[in-house]
């Protein structure tokens, strides 16, 4: 059996960065001088994150630490929850922000640029249990099926851009630059969709640009969600024009999304989506496959051990 203090690290290297053992080494740097035992895996495809988190488990790590993004983060949460409560109760996640948004990170004040920082606040292990979405949907061969998310779903033009960003990243070969042209891209051929949606006792029919259901802060479009509450936060964008999209983005950024008057926001412990047959939905910043018909998210109170800063 594995120590129960030595660390089993996986390793997820960003795409399309040249310096990956750089960054490995620098990181390693840090665990030796702060005197952390670790054994430590590395990914090679994103198919192959949950693949290796059961590994860890199955070989009694009690601290499994992802160097990795919002959608790693994503897989590692998703394998640890098909464990039973005793197993899972046992093992502590942690995070080393590697991503291209880094957006749960970003809630706990983990910083990429700080390895230091983050070892230290790990060393000294700051436990909190937290809470995390689950969306439950049908799949297209009529079988259902769950995911669960730690920072948000998004439901139509968001997702779009997720979309979009997968393809233009062939073409930029950069993340960033794909993000961003798939921003303005959407912002000139935006798209609305008819959705029928239920949040506490409002039922909500009409045409939709996005939807956000955040656990955290949902990329800036959900910024007052907290993951220890028990409850997510929805905002709903209507149609707004071409200047108000750019007076929302500008507020997106700034922290103030809330403000921009085509977003309506809720706080629910569950929200049903009756119909939204045509828009594409992501889960923690990865495209998925669309459900088919009625889907439903919901709030798991207080189900993984999550080390946060001291």
């Amino acid at each position: 059996m594995t120590e129960d203090n030595r660390w089993g690290i996986l390793y997820c290297p960003r795409n399309g960065i040249r310096s990956k053992r750089k960054r490995w080494e620098r990181l390693q740097h840090e665990l030796d001088a702060q005197g952390v035992k670790y054994d430590f895996v590395q990914s090679e495809k994103s198919d192959s994150v949950e693949r290796l988190v059961t590994m860890l488990i199955r070989n009694g790590y009690k601290t499994i630490v992802i160097v990795g993004g919002d959608s790693a983060l994503n897989d590692a949460v998703n394998c640890l929850m098909k464990e039973e409560k005793a197993v899972r109760d046992g093992i502590c996640l942690g995070l080393v922000p590697n991503g291209t948004l880094n957006d749960f990170a970003r809630f706990w004040g983990f910083k990429e640029d700080d390895d230091t920082q983050t070892v230290e606040w790990l060393v000294k292990r700051r436990v909190r249990k937290i809470d995390l979405g689950c969306i439950r949907y049908t799949d297209k061969n009529g079988k259902p099926q769950h995911r669960y998310f730690l920072n948000c779903v998004n439901i139509g033009t968001t997702a779009d851009i997720m979309n979009l960003r997968q393809q233009t990243r062939k073409l930029f070969g950069s993340k960033m630059l794909s993000f961003i042209s798939s921003i303005i891209l959407k912002i000139f051929h935006r798209k609305d969709y008819k959705m029928r949606i239920h949040i506490n006792e409002e039922v909500v029919d009409r045409k939709i640009m996005t939807v956000c259901v955040g656990n955290a802060r949902g990329y800036g479009q959900t910024p007052s969600a907290v993951p220890y509450n028990g409850m997510l936060d929805v905002t709903v964008v209507y149609d707004p024009q071409v200047l108000q999209l750019f007076s929302g983005l500008w507020l997106l950024v700034s922290g103030r999304f809330l403000n921009h008057n085509s977003v309506h926001p809720y706080r629910t412990q569950e929200m049903r989506v009756e119909e939204a047959p045509k828009a594409l939905v992501g889960i923690d910043g990865r495209l998925m496959e669309t459900p088919v018909g009625e889907y439903r998210l919901t709030a798991e109170l207080e189900v993984v051990n999550f080390l946060i800063p001291s």
